[in-house]
C-alpha cells in the first residue's frame, strides 16, 4: 500500500482515539501525549516502504527518532503521562469559553488540526520517498544542524527542569523563590529557546525533502510554516497567563527576544537563583 495512504489511516485512527479519550477522561492533552510518538511512526512508514534501503530516509527516520526519544523523556518527567497531567493552558481556556464552544475547539483544533499538523511536518519524508536520490553533502549538513538544534532544546529543557526543581524546593522550605521564573542560561537570550529549537528541527526535516527534490520550492513547507504559527499563538497565550501571575515578567519581555535567541536589550540583567 502507498505509504501516504498508510499514514492517512494512522491519522484517522489517532484522531478518533484521542478525541474519544478526551471525552471519556475530561482531559484534553491526549494529542500532547502522542506528539512525540506519531511523527516517528510516520517517518518510519516511509523509510520502511523503501525497504530501509534509502540512506536519506533512514537518516531522517533516525534523527526524528532521537527527537521523539528526547521529547518523550522530557514530557514524562514533567508528569505529562500521569493521570491529571493535562496542559494547564486548556484548563485556563475552558474558563474563557462556554462548554459547547470548548467541545468544538477540542474536536477541530486540539484533535483534528494538531494531528493533521503532526502528519504535515513529516511529509518531507514522502518527498524523499518519491525522489530517491543519493545522499549528499547537503544531507549531512542538514543532519549536523538538526543535531545541534536537538542539543539546544535538550539544554533548554534541562535548564527549565533544574529551575523548576529548585523553585519547588524553595517553596517546600517555606521560602519565596526569587526569581519566580527562569531568566538565565539560554533563557537570557530567548524567552522560549526550547520553542525555537523545536521548530528549527522540523525546518531541517523540510530541507531534507528539498535536498531530495533538488529545490526548496516544495509544498511541504506548509508543515513547518503551520508549526511556527502554532508556536507563535501558543507563546502569546502562554505569556498572557505568565504575565497575569508575575507582573515582573513585563520587564523580562522588554529585554529578551521572544523566541529567536538574541542578545538582551540594554539595561537587561539576569536574576539568578541562589543555588546557581
Amino acid at each position: 500500500m502507498e505509504p501516504f495512504i498508510v499514514c492517512l489511516w494512522i491519522l484517522a485512527g489517532v484522531c478518533v482515539v484521542t478525541w474519544v479519550l478526551s471525552m471519556i477522561t475530561g482531559e484534553h492533552s491526549w494529542v500532547d501525549r502522542i506528539w512525540s510518538v506519531i511523527p516517528v511512526v510516520y517517518v518510519w512508514v516511509f523509510a520502511g516502504s523503501a525497504g530501509l534501503q534509502d540512506a536519506r530516509l533512514d537518516l531522517m527516520a533516525a534523527l526524528v527518532t532521537l527527537w521523539g526519544i528526547r521529547l518523550t523523556f522530557n514530557f514524562a518527567r514533567k508528569g505529562g503521562y500521569a493521570p491529571g497531567g493535562e496542559d494547564y493552558r486548556w484548563s485556563v481556556l475552558r474558563t474563557r469559553m462556554p462548554a459547547w464552544r470548548f467541545a468544538l475547539f477540542n474536536l477541530f483544533f486540539i484533535v483534528i488540526y494538531q494531528n493533521v499538523l503532526l502528519l504535515l511536518i513529516t511529509l518531507p519524508a514522502w518527498t524523499a520517498f518519491q525522489r530517491r536520490t543519493p545522499l549528499n553533502g547537503l544531507d549531512l549538513l542538514c543532519a549536523v544542524v538538526f543535531l545541534a538544534f536537538l542539543v539546544g532544546e535538550t539544554v533548554a529543557d534541562q535548564q527549565q527542569w533544574t529551575f523548576q526543581q529548585w523553585k519547588k524546593a524553595e517553596r517546600a522550605a517555606g521560602r519565596q523563590p526569587q526569581p519566580r521564573f527562569l531568566q538565565s542560561g539560554l533563557f537570557r537570550f530567548s524567552r522560549h529557546p526550547n520553542f525555537f529549537f523545536e521548530q528549527a528541527q522540523w525546518w531541517m526535516v523540510f530541507f531534507f525533502g528539498a535536498v531530495a527534490a533538488g529545490s526548496v520550492l516544495q509544498w511541504t513547507v506548509i508543515g513547518p510554516v503551520l508549526l511556527t504559527g502554532l508556536f507563535i499563538g501558543s507563546t502569546v497565550f502562554t505569556e498572557s497567563i505568565t504575565l497575569s501571575r508575575y507582573p515582573e515578567y513585563a520587564g523580562y519581555q522588554r529585554r529578551t527576544s521572544p523566541i529567536v535567541p538574541w542578545f538582551p536589550r540594554r539595561g537587561g540583567h539576569d536574576a539568578l537563583p541562589a543555588s546557581q
